[in-house]
């Protein structure tokens, strides 16, 4: 039986996405595990988290899953959702800076502050619905309309160096990449396990995605 793994290092919504991803992946049976040896028998892997970018590379290289993620990128379709996204980027600004997982080049900084004499004062963090306009194609996006709403709670957001990763934009404060995606990775910003039809049906492409864009 197919199987898509969630690593668990402690710091993901993991009940609410293992959940979403049992109502889409048909027989395909969830794995949630922090054992490096179950996880690289799935066929498919998902990196969650929510909070800082230090703990979660620290609790990363303590469970010796940094590595993990690092190998299985080469080989299986990968997910990354929120901060699962901002650690596959190079570095983080979060923390007083942090090297990351350096599967995209590029880092994460903090959304600026609005200007005083905003018209529309933009608070930080960037906490609720908002709209991601698809920058390209992708089998992630299949019966996707572009500029869905999407749930997001973040106050880091990523700076890809290559535009060419850049999966999806959205606009708070600033535009920002939302989605990224290379080869046989992809990573929201966002948390399609919190976005209803819209981000269900993300989650059920990327169970049935082979890791060709």
């Amino acid at each position: 039986m197919a199987s898509i793994g969630v690593i668990d290092y402690g710091m993901g919504n993991l009940h609410s996405l293992g959940k979403s991803l049992e109502r889409v992946a048909g027989s395909q049976r969830i794995e949630i595990s922090y054992d490096p040896e179950k996880l690289l028998k799935c066929d498919r892997l998902v990196l969650p988290g929510v909070g800082g970018v230090l703990a979660c590379m620290n609790e990363l290289r303590r469970l010796e899953l940094n590595d993990l993620v690092i190998e299985a990128s080469r080989k299986v379709p990968m997910l990354g959702v929120c901060l699962g996204m901002q650690v596959m980027l190079d570095h983080s600004n979060e923390n007083g800076g942090v090297d990351a997982l350096g599967l995209f080049p590029g880092k994460v900084v903090r959304f600026p502050d609005p200007p005083a004499d905003a018209v529309e004062r933009l608070k930080v963090p960037h906490m609720g619905w908002n709209r991601v306009r698809q920058n390209r194609p992708h089998p992630v996006w299949n019966r996707v309309p572009d500029d869905s709403w999407f749930y997001f709670v973040h106050s880091y957001h990523a700076q890809p160096d290559r535009p060419e990763h850049v999966l999806g934009v959205t606009d708070y404060v600033t535009s920002f990449a939302s989605a990224v995606a290379r080869d046989n990775i992809v990573a929201f910003q966002f948390h399609p396990e919190k976005s209803q039809a819209a981000g269900l049906q993300l989650l059920a492409n990327f169970a049935e995605w082979n890791g060709q864009a």
